[in-house]
């Protein structure tokens, strides 16, 4: 949509100062300069969006910059308005009246931008700032129901042209869908996960600045459309990387996200809320000419999730039980793949660190193990109720946390990983960034203590236990890494 008249003066003076053309989209017009963007909002009326009065495109232009600045802090440098100088010509900023505004913003070079699969270094980076941004995202009262999100978009994926008869199917699997989801819903919200969230929150509204992914452009229109569930607000970046990347990233940064914030909760909702995302995603395609019929396929088929499972990957520290885990768990159950649930990430929330923080001596003590293994434990068992896949990840030396991980069930698997001490030790030595705290003396007293007897399915870690642990599990033969 070109730009609209009563705005041209404006644009010219824009199109000048940058000396070129904008990028347009539907609803605003961006002027790339050589070192900073200026983002103008088009007077447009699209019913779910008014910005036909410069009172309004004002106030969203500022509120924008509130939203964005404090997650992007050398992007977003501020709303600016075009004022008419002395000479009655326009200028960018001044004391006169504004005739228009714009957002002011660092023009970042194109490769910050994602155009292609996310490097797999930037998953747990991207996890880690969308749970910053989710943790001071403001709580807001309500109680969590789609309806109205779900009836909205089946209209808009009418008048995007996608089959009427598909589009309808969908709208009533996924309004049955949200019915039954409607007490958990609300139980979310009161329980402080309704919150002002970004929004929009997909892989192109990502970018790096300084090596570390950000998210920028915040819907900024609606209040109402931006206040939902952190679920909601993750799922549309985690429907973004099934689609265009793999459902492993998308199954890595899901991973990620719930061993910084213990959200397993959320896993209830994902077939809902992916499925939505991707609907919307089909209708935006339809309506730009793109073929939205993929989109619109996954769409129905995330509210038919693949049934829970259970599994399990022991072993003395080094056999390489978090990597066999990750290469399992994206085939694993519904969409993205099932939750890691792994000790030493639990080990690290619970002493309210990252990951990566090494911990004392005195955070393996016998009583802070269990409290460790219980919590595993009960997150499994929520998430299998959720309706989703488990793989626990943990040394399982002790018979009693073998043995009560199987009772809960799901057609439980386990895996024991072995291989010789000095194979394992030299694996420890080379790690980096790990969530472990395993050294080789650890392993050697762990190595010492007697673990009774193993019934899991026992692999050998110098090989190829991926290959035999997926035969087990019926999964598809072994992807690349």
């Amino acid at each position: 949509m070109a730009i609209p008249a009563i705005q041209a003066e404006a644009a010219a003076f824009l199109r000048e100062l940058v000396g070129r053309d904008p990028v347009e989209t539907h609803i605003s017009a961006v002027f790339l300069g050589e070192r900073e963007a200026f983002k103008l909002k088009k007077a447009v009326d699209f019913g779910f969006l008014d910005f036909t009065t410069l009172a309004e495109r004002a106030r969203l232009t500022q509120f924008e910059h509130a939203l964005n600045a404090p997650h992007a802090p050398g992007l977003y440098l501020g709303a600016e308005p075009l004022t008419r100088g002395p000479d009655g010509t326009l200028r960018l900023g001044g004391e006169g009246e504004p005739v228009e505004w714009v957002l002011r913003m660092t023009r970042l070079p194109p490769e910050a931008f994602f155009q292609g699969a996310l490097p797999a270094a930037l998953l747990d980076p991207l996890a880690d700032a969308v749970v910053a941004l989710h943790a001071t995202a403001p709580k807001r009262e309500g109680d969590g129901r789609m309806a109205r999100v779900i009836t909205g978009n089946r209209e808009a994926a009418l008048s995007a042209g996608l089959p009427e008869a598909a589009v309808r199917a969908w709208a009533e699997a996924a309004l049955t869908a949200e019915a039954r989801l409607a007490p958990w819903l609300a139980g979310r919200a009161a329980a402080g996960l309704l919150r002002r969230c970004h929004g929009d929150l997909h892989l192109g509204n990502i970018c790096l600045i300084e090596g570390r992914p950000i998210p920028f452009d915040a819907l900024e229109f609606d209040e109402a459309l931006a206040t939902i569930d952190v679920g909601y607000d993750l799922a549309f970046l985690l429907m973004d990387l099934d689609q265009r990347d793999s459902r492993a990233a998308a199954n890595r940064l899901l991973n990620r996200y719930i061993a910084r914030t213990g959200d397993v909760a959320l896993l209830r909702g994902l077939p809902l809320w992916l499925s939505l995302r991707a609907l919307i995603r089909a209708h935006v395609a339809a309506r730009s000419g793109q073929d939205g019929a993929a989109l619109l396929a996954a769409a129905r088929t995330y509210l038919d999730p693949a049934p829970p499972r259970l599994a399990a990957v022991g072993g003395l520290q080094g056999t390489g039980k978090s990597h066999l885990a990750r290469r399992l768990a994206p085939d694993l159950g519904p969409a993205p793949g099932a939750v890691i649930l792994r000790s030493d990430e639990i080990r690290k929330r619970q002493a309210g660190v990252a990951p990566e923080t090494r911990l004392p001596a005195e955070a393996y003590a016998a009583h802070a193990s269990a409290a460790v293994f219980a919590e595993l434990n009960a997150l499994a068992a929520q998430a299998l109720a959720a309706g989703h896949a488990v793989i626990a990840d943990a040394v399982f030396q002790r018979a009693a946390e073998r043995d009560a991980l199987a009772t809960l069930g799901h057609g439980f698997t386990g895996f024991w990983l072995e291989a010789p001490l000095e194979f394992l030790a030299a694996r420890i030595t080379a790690r980096k960034g790990d969530a472990s705290d395993a050294t080789p003396e650890v392993l050697a007293t762990t190595a010492a203590r007697d673990a009774g007897e193993i019934t899991w399915h026992r692999l050998d870690a110098t090989g190829a236990p991926e290959e035999v642990a997926r035969k087990i599990l019926d999964l598809p033969p072994q992807p690349s890494p």
